[in-house]
């Protein structure tokens, strides 16, 4: 296993964005399903001790994912998404926005985007997350949104590699 992989995270204030860019020691399609089929996205999205639990997800343009980000003590922190853009196995686009239980999703949101690339069995992962409002970013980062999404891209990085080897 290749331990010498990128992961860089990059916050741009003035431009409201973050730039995201990850490395991963297995093939494109493999990594692609991890992003795109919920059963996959919910074996590594939250960091221990919470859980992922999708409600619904349809990807496809104009398309959602529901889920919530369940703590141990079975608070739920729920989000919705919609999907903007897909170009399989390159790229895809969503909405990403914080929601009530009911799928309610708050005013202001992000815009993400993924790129997909590989090279040599090396698959790159860039993440570009536009926030709509500066407030909006801030809150995300103090929350531990760095801490937490290296820690979510680790998960990924040890669900690939038991994937691999089936």
């Amino acid at each position: 296993m290749n331990r010498n992989l990128l992961f860089d995270f990059t916050v741009d204030k003035e431009n409201k964005t973050v730039h995201i860019k990850r490395e991963f020691d297995a093939p494109l399609d493999l990594v692609w399903d991890a992003f795109t089929r919920p059963e996959l996205l919910d074996q590594w999205t939250a960091p221990a001790p919470h859980v992922s639990k999708t409600k619904y997800m349809n990807f496809e343009v104009g398309g959602k994912r529901f889920y919530a980000m369940v703590g141990p003590d079975g608070q739920e922190g729920w989000v919705l998404q919609r999907y903007t853009s897909i170009s399989p196995k390159t790229n895809f686009k969503l909405h990403n926005a914080f929601a009530d239980k009911d799928g309610n999703p708050e005013l202001t949101g992000s815009e993400w985007d993924y790129s997909f690339s590989e090279q040599n069995g090396i698959t790159k992962v860039s993440i570009t997350i536009y926030n709509e409002s500066l407030e909006r970013m801030e809150r995300m980062i103090a929350m531990g949104f760095k801490e937490g999404f290296a820690v979510t891209l680790k998960n990924l990085e040890n669900l690939l590699a038991t994937l691999s080897q089936k």
